[in-house]
This record gives C-alpha cells, sequence and structure tokens, in this order.
C-alpha cells in the first residue's frame, strides 16, 4: 500500500515542477525526494513523471494520480491549518487584487469594514480585471469573474454575475426597442472591450440553444464606468453585468431589453494558491466577502 505522505510529496512535486524545489522547501535532500517517488512508482506498477534536464512532465497515469493526490494534500493542509487556527492571531497585512466593477460598487467598502472589525489587520486593495499571478505578483487573495484559467489556485464560488441590455429611455423613444436579437444589427450598440468571448459577440438564448449575436460597435472601451455613462447619454445600447446598471435599472434612467433573452452569465469566485495553507485571517476575509455579496444578490 502507497504511502500517504508520499502521495502528497508526489502532488507537491508536480505543484512545484521541481524535485530540489521540494526538496529545499522540505528540508531534505534531492535524493530523498526522487527516491520517495519512485517507491510510489515502483508500489504502483506505473511510471508517474518523465523525467528530462529541464522539466518533469506527468504520464496518463500520473495525470490520473495527481488529480487525487492533490485533494489529499489539500485536506491534508485544511486539516493542519483548522487546528493551527486555535493559536493563529489575526494580524498582519493581506494584498488582495480585485475587478473594478466589483471593487467600486461593494469590495473597497466591505474591505475596509473587515480591517475595522480586525484592527491588526491590514488590507491593501489592488483593483484590476485582469488574472493576476498571485504568487510572482505577491497577493494572498484575488476575487475575479469569469472562466477560471487551468491552474493549481482554489477557487470558491461566490456568486453569478448576470449579464443584460440596457439602453436610456431618450434612445429607445427615438430608434425603438429592439423585440429580437437579430434587430441588434439594425441599432447602435457600444461595446465592453473587456468582456470574455469577443466584445462584439453578445450571447443570447435562442430556441432552447446559446446563441453569440455579432454587434456593429461604433464605440468600445474597457472602462465599464464610462460605458456606462455613455448608455445614460442616450448614444446606444449596452451588455453589461447587471450590477452596474442595477440603480440606473430602479430609478428608470436606463431600461433593460430583451429581457429574459441576455443569456451571459459569469461565475465570481475568491482564489488562492494551492500550495499555501490558508491561514485563519484569509478564511475569514473570503467568508466576509461572500456575505456582502450575497446582501445585495439582486443586484447580480
Amino acid at each position: 500500500m502507497p504511502n500517504v505522505d508520499d502521495l502528497i510529496l508526489f502532488a507537491d512535486v508536480v505543484e512545484q515542477g521541481s524535485f530540489s524545489r521540494v526538496a529545499e522547501q522540505r528540508e531534505l535532500t534531492n535524493s530523498v525526494v526522487s527516491k520517495r517517488v519512485a517507491r510510489l512508482e515502483q508500489q504502483l506498477a506505473v511510471q508517474l513523471l518523465y523525467r528530462t534536464t529541464r522539466k518533469l512532465t506527468l504520464t496518463e497515469a500520473g495525470q490520473a494520480l495527481y488529480s487525487q493526490a492533490k485533494h489529499i494534500a489539500l485536506s491534508a493542509q485544511e486539516a493542519f491549518a483548522e487546528v493551527g487556527e486555535y493559536g493563529e492571531s489575526l494580524s498582519g497585512k493581506i494584498r488582495i487584487s480585485v475587478p473594478t466593477i466589483s471593487g467600486e460598487l461593494l469590495l473597497a467598502e466591505a474591505l475596509a469594514a473587515f480591517s475595522e472589525q480586525h484592527p491588526e489587520i491590514s488590507i491593501e486593495m489592488s483593483m484590476d480585471n485582469r488574472f493576476v499571478d498571485l504568487l510572482e505578483d505577491g497577493f494572498d487573495l484575488v476575487i475575479r469573474t469569469g472562466s477560471l484559467p487551468d491552474s493549481s489556485l482554489i477557487a470558491r464560488h461566490i456568486i453569478d454575475s448576470h449579464w443584460v441590455v440596457v439602453a436610456s429611455p431618450a434612445y429607445l423613444k427615438k430608434h425603438g426597442t429592439p423585440k429580437a436579437p437579430d434587430e441588434l444589427k439594425q441599432h447602435r450598440c457600444l461595446s465592453y472591450s473587456y468582456q470574455e468571448g469577443g466584445a462584439e459577440d453578445w450571447l443570447f438564448k435562442v430556441k432552447e440553444t446559446t446563441q453569440a449575436i455579432r454587434i456593429n460597435s461604433g464605440f468600445s472601451t474597457n472602462n465599464a464606468r464610462a460605458l456606462r455613462k455613455t448608455a445614460l447619454a442616450g448614444h446606444g445600447l449596452i451588455y453589461v453585468p447587471r450590477c452596474l446598471v442595477y440603480q440606473d435599472l430602479a430609478k428608470q434612467d436606463l431600461h433593460e431589453v430583451l429581457t429574459g433573452q441576455a443569456a451571459k452569465v459569469l461565475g465570481i469566485y475568491a482564489m488562492y494558491p494551492f500550495t499555501r495553507q490558508q491561514p485563519k485571517k484569509i478564511k475569514l476575509l473570503i467568508e466576509h466577502i461572500r456575505q456582502h455579496y450575497l446582501a445585495i444578490s439582486e443586484y447580480f
């Protein structure tokens, strides 16, 4: 029967991509790490890794084992972290990267409230829509919206963000209200150039399927707040997260069109590295953020 410690070490080697890096972190020699992985291969009677001077590559069997081994490693980390919480102080700095819309709408206030509740914790918030490299850029946590990259990050789903098509009453009075997605081709559409899948491909439910409708964009921007202002000024239709325009819709400064037909839904996630033991302060902060999102779930 393979040793569970060897399974966890194997997962660590895959994550780090190096025997020497794992050996250094665990205060072992390279040969000990290599021998333990070799022992695991011998016990399972399969090759798990292709070893070259430049890199390690998983075999098919190695990939199958790794998908299970990383869960075992994570469970062990969580168990140790839970016990460690009893003696862990809530102090230090947390660096967090958040998307611009959520940062302005919700997270700045939520993070300030968290640091007020825990005076020994300081929070540094960076607003950026790109998928930052947590380890390289020195972040402890990121909040991201969209499809997740295939990586070693652990992601906790917080809420789903639904998108809507909206325009000002003045625009709709002048140009009419589209009743079907195809009619958008006769309208002035303003595009959000950050959105996934192409700024000019708007997703809709058409006959029980999801279809991308190519719009003719006369203006695009990667700044959601600027795009909202163009719609409020009556310059055209925009396709954006509901949370961005929720209050405008409530005040009827903007009207939703093609209601129930927009198909774009993106998950909002809290993400942190798999290889880092999750401290109690990060765990508490994620739950704090999640509760703030849920408190205004109607926005999304």
